[in-house]
């Protein structure tokens, strides 16, 4: 039989959320792309929470949409209910969460697909990754991607692959003793795959993760339940979408509790669980637990929160969030109907755990280029992540970094004082991870300003350099930024006097009145005082944003209609945590001096004196691309990192000294 081979520029495995994101990225920059799944039905899909976004990840997603992404255009399409969470606090944690209708948000992300240029859609299982050995100068050996091969049979040859596997590798899925070798609801597992990457000398671990049971809303009581309602104005996740065509109806998601009678189902069971019987061997998510990890850790609470959630709007399937379970089907009947509103409750597809072969991330640089494998990314699940968001964002990067190295470029790397995306990354390529890693506003240590409102204003100008951010919204950046300075000079060069007006409209606002004049500037920082309320003593105000608006569109062109609702956003941010930021600011200056302090990709750490062994070790482990990277490894000190910046530095002093010989 003749053997039949095809010629791409990148191979993307998996068409899930990094998937996806990672083959448009690629085909947006003109690399002939496939992307291959074991089910066209699968893309995009979203097999666990009907939602995207929520806490932290919200930013995440923000912050993918600024360098070119796909995801929050999606949701922004597909939602059903949407909400700004954490609103009652600070900024830095205000995070977008939107339901999405799962069955829309997969056929929208296909169409983009389908219909995205340079990019072809192959349903085949890849079951081969194809190389060829090679060495660099100094005869250190490392590995070549040359292609993939297919279950048929067939070679697709390319300069790039990238893995985005998910869940899929050597999958299955377990209810109480029920054990089925499937991939998430049921689709086809990835089984040959893994031997593969080991063949390669690729590090594998086995991770856990699991879902809750869908319920028949029509078996609901939601009268027992606190109805939970979106947003009466909806923000719209991604900055290309124009917010007044995201304001519609919206529907409901509701709230109950588990109780005692819940805990005791679950305890009297809990040696028919895989996880507490021995049968899972994989690890489970520290943050997003089951129902019988959450009864058994946290003894003492009394009642855990459940969200009913709907799948749909076509669907009468409802999510059940917060008791994902691995628990046997007449367990599961047993407890979910102890639950205040579920009493008759009918279930759809049973609630499970997966589990599922990924890699140790440690084996990729910051570009999500595996360090002996040169050609091979990977992105997701596969990199020991969760979550849709993480993945996606993984997938973008991942995508971009493989058509950089295709056409010559350099990569995209971002660090930990410019986006969560940096903080996810570096994470999981330094950290050794023993379970599925989740994004969290307090992993961000200058979360400040990295905010979900700024995003664009941070990373929409790299996504224009490298390719995937046009020249009509990159300009429109320009106009917001401008706008932003010229607005934050006249508040803080305006001011009004401590007349009679003034003092009774702060009197109404339960300010205090002004013994002195003071700019609107430092009005504005008064936390009972806003932008918006001020307009009733800034008489000037609208003459002035009309020019600054007219001289923004003759400098950068059309300036859209609702831009300068997120420009007044910005400058109260900045004006009332303006001494937060600049100290926040010169925390990042001092970071940025030990991310630049490179060390060498061939640096020998035996010749380092006084480098504890520890630290000797793990550093010739992880390889880190720079001072500060290798000063978040675990097992290395500050006397450590000290003992290292020594060294270079006399290293730099003896290099300088032969070139000038």
């Amino acid at each position: 039989m003749s053997e039949i081979r095809e010629k791409m520029d990148v191979c993307v495995v998996g068409a899930g959320h990094a998937g996806c994101e990672a083959a448009l990225a690629c085909a947006r920059l003109g690399l002939e792309t496939v992307i291959f799944t074991v089910s066209i039905d699968s893309i995009a899909l979203m097999p666990c929470n009907p939602n995207i976004g929520g806490s932290s990840k919200g930013h995440l997603v923000r912050e993918l949409d600024a360098l070119g992404g796909e995801m929050g255009k999606n949701i922004d399409k597909t939602f059903i209910q949407s909400k700004m969470l954490n609103v009652s606090k600070g900024p830095a944690v205000h995070s977008l969460r939107a339901q999405a209708d799962k069955a829309e948000y997969s056929r929208a992300m296909r169409k983009v697909l389908e219909n995205q240029e340079h990019l072809t859609i192959k349903q085949a299982e890849v079951c081969e990754l194809l190389w060829e050995d090679c060495s660099d100068p100094d005869k250190t050996p490392y590995k070549k991607m040359t292609g993939v091969k297919t279950d048929t049979g067939i070679i697709y040859e390319c300069k790039a692959v990238i893995l985005c596997t998910g869940t899929y590798l050597k999958a299955r899925c377990l209810c109480g003793e029920s054990i089925t070798h499937t991939g998430p609801n049921g689709l086809q597992a990835a089984n040959y795959l893994t031997q593969s990457l080991e063949k390669m000398g690729i590090e594998m671990r086995r991770f856990k993760t699991g879902t809750p049971a869908r319920m028949d809303k029509r078996s609901i009581d939601f009268t027992k339940m606190e109805e939970q309602f979106g947003d009466e104005k909806i923000i719209p996740f991604s900055f290309s979408t124009d917010p007044d065509s995201v304001q519609k109806d919206q529907v409901s998601c509701w709230l109950t509790y588990t109780n005692e009678q819940t805990h005791e189902i679950i305890r009297g069971n809990l040696d028919r669980s895989p996880i507490y019987a021995g049968i899972i061997e994989g690890t489970g998510p520290r943050y997003c637990p089951s129902i019988e990890d959450k009864v058994v850790k946290f003894a003492d609470k009394e009642r855990h929160q459940v969200f009913i959630e709907p799948e749909g709007i076509y669907t009468n399937e409802m999510y059940v969030g917060g008791m994902s379970s691995s628990l046997p089907e007449d367990v599961q009947i047993a407890m979910y109907r102890t639950v205040p509103g579920l009493e008759n409750c009918k279930i759809v597809r049973n609630a499970y755990a997966i589990e599922y072969d990924c890699i140790n991330a440690r084996q990729l640089y910051p570009s999500l280029e595996f360090k002996r494998v040169k050609g091979l990314f990977s992105g997701g699940q596969f990199n020991g992540s969760s979550g849709y968001e993480e993945a996606a964002c993984q997938g973008l990067i991942a995508g971009i970094n493989a058509s950089m190295e295709i056409l010559g470029r350099e990569p995209l790397v971002l660090d930990r004082s410019e986006s969560y995306i940096g903080v996810l990354i570096d994470d999981l390529v330094t950290k050794d991870n023993r379970e599925p890693y989740r994004m969290m506003t307090s992993r961000a240590e200058y979360r400040l300003l990295l905010r979900q409102d700024n995003a664009d204003l941070r990373l929409r100008k790299k996504g224009y350099e490298v390719g995937l951010i046009s020249e009509e919204q990159y300009k429109e950046l320009q106009a917001k930024k401008y706008l932003i300075e010229k607005e934050v000079n006249r508040l803080k060069n305006t001011t009004v006097g401590a007349n009679k007006e003034v003092q009774n409209f702060l009197e109404s606002m339960g300010s205090s009145s002004l013994k002195t004049a003071a700019s609107l500037a430092e009005l504005i920082c008064r936390p009972e005082l806003s932008y918006d309320v001020l307009g009733f003593i800034d008489s000037d105000r609208e003459k002035y944003v009309s020019r600054f608006i007219r001289e923004a569109e003759n400098i950068y062109g059309i300036v859209s209609k609702n831009l300068f609702d997120a420009v007044i956003e910005q400058v109260e941010i900045e004006i009332k945590y303006e001494g937060y930021i600049i100290r926040q600011q010169r925390q990042v200056e001092q970071y940025k001096k030990m991310e630049k302090k490179k060390i060498p990709e061939n640096m020998d750490y035996d010749k380092v004196p006084s480098l504890r062994l520890e630290a000797r070790q793990k550093l010739k482990e992880f390889r880190p691309v720079s001072v500060g990277q290798a000063s978040r490894i675990s097992g290395v000190s500050p006397a450590d990192v000290s003992v290292l910046l020594v060294y270079l530095e006399n290293a730099k002093m003896h290099l300088k000294e032969d070139e000038c010989f």
